[in-house]
């Protein structure tokens, strides 16, 4: 590492990797940090993401970090409603489940490969600010020995807990509604559809649900999330995922080979993502999808942008606040309806009963709907279930 640079990003998940490839392609000399001894891992993600998602972002998909090729979503409730949407659809959303370990590897090497400087087991320990109050420069512990890194601009990268951030004097701080605790084993020996995600709904999971990702012959992602505010002692996220592998025969006799376990923010996305001197991307801005808890695409897609407006930035040597509302414009744009439809909807499923799952998934599955989208299926909810809807006002 050098003793500065015009840009730091730290962390080197798919958002920090993007902004540094973006930036870099721009001509900024760009550090890439990583607490981790090895990018990708330990995983903390259920790995799916859309083909078309994918795309936007431009990125090609690569049989070398792809597990499953993704055809189709199956729902199904406690009271045993079923929901089956696939290609055949209008709009019927397909896509991958990844090898995270090995995608995020494939985008920080592309970081690389712009020209940027990649460092592992390289822990962000502060932010520093001149007498002026100006960030300029973060303190970094790299193998053992602190040292002090300069700056013009830093990418906070660093996901959930995103110390940065905080450091930065931004908050970030959350509600309990807004975060789901979530536990995920991945599985051998067990007995799945190879080509179709599974979400399973209800009081298996309260607030949250049980996923299932197929990752090739004989092996899944199995996990779930549920609601800091639902969550009892002695019943926390492990206790309702062995008590579902436990009653689904097709799980139950697996071998549990990797253990992940985090939390997720649920939140609408922040006020704002940006102040002088400092840009934040990915889960450290809170835009994971606050209904389904997805985030891959949010995260290459907001370190795209940034990395891009950072470009802009290094040329005109400007980075403050004003400065990077091209960035805040474009993710907006693209996703803060979204975010805010779908964070609208979860605070009313997070408090429905079984019956009520059971009896929304049973309309939708008879429906004839052109393409499976939340808005459409909102609407024949409202359509054909005017009792359940007024409860939820």
């Amino acid at each position: 590492m050098k003793d500065r640079y015009d840009i730091v990003v730290v962390g080197a998940g798919p958002a920090g990797s993007m902004a540094t490839k973006h930036a870099a392609l721009g001509g900024a000399d760009v550090l890439l940090i990583e607490k981790k001894a090895e990018i990708g891992a330990p995983l903390r993600c259920a790995e799916g993401v859309s083909k078309r998602r994918l795309k936007e972002v431009g990125i090609e998909p690569d049989p070398m970090w792809i597990s499953s090729e993704i055809r189709g979503t199956i729902m199904r409730t406690v009271g045993g409603s079923y929901l089956k949407v696939d290609e055949s659809w209008k709009d019927g959303e397909v896509g991958y489940v990844l090898n995270r370990h090995l995608f995020d590897k494939f985008v920080a090497e592309q970081a690389a490969e712009a020209g940027a400087d990649v460092v592992v087991r390289a822990a962000c320990t502060g932010v520093i600010r001149d007498n002026t109050g100006r960030i300029s420069g973060v303190r970094v512990t790299h193998m053992g020995e602190t040292k002090e890194i300069g700056c013009d601009c830093i990418v906070a990268a660093d996901g959930f807990e995103s110390q940065v951030a905080r450091w930065a004097g931004i908050d970030t701080s959350l509600s309990l509604n807004d975060i789901d605790s979530c536990i995920q084993y991945t599985m051998v020996d067990v007995d799945i559809v190879q080509d179709y995600c599974e979400f399973i709904l209800g009081s298996v999971s309260p607030g949250g649900y049980v996923w299932i990702f197929p990752k090739g012959k004989h092996s899944a992602n199995v996990g779930l999330g549920i609601q800091g505010t639902k969550i009892e002692p002695g019943r926390g996220p492990k206790y309702y995922l062995d008590k579902f592998i436990e009653s689904d025969p097709r799980l139950k006799n697996g071998s549990i080979v990797n253990i992940a376990a985090g939390m997720v923010s649920l939140c609408p996305g922040l006020e704002s993502a940006a102040e002088d001197g400092i840009v934040l991307v990915g889960d450290a801005a809170r835009v994971i999808d606050p209904m389904t808890g997805g985030g891959i695409y949010h995260a290459l897609m907001t370190g795209m942008h940034a990395g891009e407006t950072l470009a802009e930035c290094y040329l005109k040597k400007d980075y403050s606040k004003e400065s990077f509302k091209p960035y805040e414009e474009v993710w907006r744009g693209k996703i803060m309806k979204e975010l805010q439809r779908n964070w609208k909807i979860k605070e009313k499923f997070v408090d429905m009963d079984d019956r009520t799952i059971d009896e929304l998934i049973e309309v939708a599955s008879h429906a004839e709907m052109e393409k499976v989208r939340v808005d459409d299926m909102v609407k024949v909810v409202k359509e054909r279930c005017p009792d359940i809807v007024s409860l939820y006002k």
